[in-house]
């Protein structure tokens, strides 16, 4: 790749990048977490234009076949293989299966039988990629670990920051949250300022083997398969009921609370008159699933939480603190003040907050800097629960 002519075509997408910094980078090591798609495969295509010596890694995190009797994890690292044999990049697959059962997958369980709906994106980001895989990266020697997020990293006041991405439909902050300021000081995201189209058009420009192929969905270890499926051959299926919250009327048998998650639609098998249902709350004891009919019932609805485990990229914020928080991925910023109190933050919402889930995170924001979070210890009255209280 000619330097001038990298220059060039990284400017016309707004990476600016002068003959000084280009040989800078030449001085440098990047090992990129090549996953198989076309984020990682077009970081990896960045990252050697800028003029870095570019490494790029398979991770194996799952070894099992799926529905199809495939093991996506080898077309993943045969698609890994032919972006890197044509960006002439070395390349190689390290075995992180035991640390992600270990660490991620064994986790993940514990809190779908305890009656939560764990994350497990957010843990494998904090266990796995910025840890045991960082932890290589800079054995092998590298400057820089290098993602396909669709987050950026900013100097400000002379500390590393993390920065949602441009691209605010595809911003993944929110599973980034627990990184360490340590940490970030030597990752890059090249793809952060980019929208998608872009990084598919720089993917075809390339002729990339990946840039066409379908964006990856749900988690990573399940794959295109049946979640519930999935879940009932690691958990035993044990019926409870499914019983209306306003009457305390059953409705119909369920497989067990742990495979229902609070607002919860699709999947119920609730048919006759009524509805749509909406899970409400569950009883572990007595496994009972709660349902009420349409999204606007007010036991969906609370204005308040509170928050542990605290983790924050930064320094730790001074309370009380008006800022902005989402409660789950796709949601849209939400306006609260958060105070401080024996270890524990209170939430405060503007507006009520739509199925609050016990040990989902919380992440919180100021402007476009994402401050850190926590895991949902508890939630406020819902609306309901005031109105019948009294």
């Amino acid at each position: 790749m000619n330097m001038n002519e990298n220059i060039k075509y990284l400017a016309k997408f707004g990476l600016l990048l002068t003959a000084e910094q280009y040989a800078k980078n030449s001085q440098q090591t990047v090992v990129v977490g090549m996953s198989g798609g076309v984020d990682s495969s077009v970081c990896a295509l960045l990252i050697k234009m800028q003029g870095y010596k570019t490494i790029g890694i398979f991770m194996k995190n799952w070894e099992e076949l799926d529905d199809s009797g495939q093991c996506s994890s080898q077309k993943d690292y045969e698609d890994v293989t032919a972006v890197a044999e044509s960006l002439e990049i070395p390349y190689f697959s390290i075995n992180f299966v035991e640390e992600y059962r270990e660490n991620v997958f064994k986790y993940f369980l514990e809190e779908y039988e305890a009656g939560f709906t764990p994350n497990p994106d957010i843990l494998c980001n904090r266990e796995i990629k910025f840890k045991v895989f960082f932890e290589k990266a800079r054995e092998l020697g590298a400057d820089f670990l290098a993602t396909g997020h669709y987050c950026q990293k900013k100097i400000i006041d002379g500390k590393s920051t993390l920065i949602k991405g441009e691209d605010q439909g595809k911003d993944q902050t929110y599973f980034l949250y627990t990184m360490q300021e340590e940490v970030l000081n030597h990752v890059l995201f090249p793809i952060g300022s980019l929208q998608k189209k872009d990084v598919r058009k720089i993917a075809e420009d390339y002729n990339l083997a990946t840039a066409a192929k379908k964006d990856s969905t749900g988690i990573c270890f399940i794959g295109e398969r049946n979640f519930k499926n999935f879940l009932s051959t690691y958990l035993t299926k044990q019926q409870g009921s499914f019983v209306r919250l306003d009457d305390k009327k059953q409705l119909g048998p369920h497989d067990g609370y742990c495979f229902y998650t609070i607002g919860q639609r699709k999947g119920l098998g609730l048919g006759g008159p009524g509805g749509p249902w909406f899970v409400a709350d569950k009883d572990k004891k007595t496994n009972t699933v709660y349902v009420v009919e349409g999204d606007k019932h007010p036991a969906l609805y609370a204005d308040e939480l509170t928050c542990d485990e605290l983790s924050w990229v930064n320094e730790k914020p001074i309370f009380p603190l008006t800022c902005k928080a989402k409660i789950r991925y796709r949601q849209q910023d939400q306006d609260c003040i958060v105070i401080e109190k024996e270890g524990k933050l209170f939430v405060e919402f503007t507006e009520s907050q739509r199925a609050i889930a016990l040990r989902q995170s919380i992440v919180f924001y100021k402007d476009n800097i994402c401050l850190g979070g926590g895991m949902i210890s508890s939630r406020g009255l819902s609306h309901f629960e005031q109105k019948n209280s009294l």
